[in-house]
């Protein structure tokens, strides 16, 4: 039996490649790319606020199938299209990690993404033994 354990969000797929949104190896937790797909019609939005919601959800499903929560969340890259998406995911992120004293490792870049997505990340998350 594999250590391996897929973990998936449901209707967020990344296209027809082998690649699982996530997977969990004893108690950690890695994500692949965590992409703004909305669950309802399997389409990016074009509302960057909608994508940025979007991503954070999927980063909250993610943890939550792997047995955990968000307080697990160890660190979270972010890739944003420019500068306009910051304040977006800085309002989200506060929704997600309130406490100034408790919050996951952070960072961001600027990167050409394509396909629609304005946002795109990663995160690792350490869940309890």
């Amino acid at each position: 039996m594999s250590r391996r354990q897929i973990i998936d969000v449901p209707g967020v797929r990344h296209g027809d490649l082998p690649i699982p949104m996530a997977i969990r190896i004893d108690n950690m937790v890695y994500s692949s790319g965590i992409h703004a797909m909305d669950p309802e019609t399997g389409s990016i939005p074009e509302d960057p606020a909608r994508q940025v919601e979007l991503v954070f959800q999927h980063m909250r499903t993610i943890v939550e199938s792997a047995g955990g929560s968000t307080d697990d969340i160890a660190i979270v890259t972010f890739n944003v299209m420019d500068n306009s998406i910051r304040p977006l995911v800085g309002a989200e992120w506060l929704k997600m990690f309130p406490n100034d004293r408790d919050w996951p490792a952070r960072n961001t870049y600027i990167v050409d993404l394509g396909f629609g997505m304005l946002i795109h990340t990663m995160m690792t998350a350490v869940l309890p033994k």
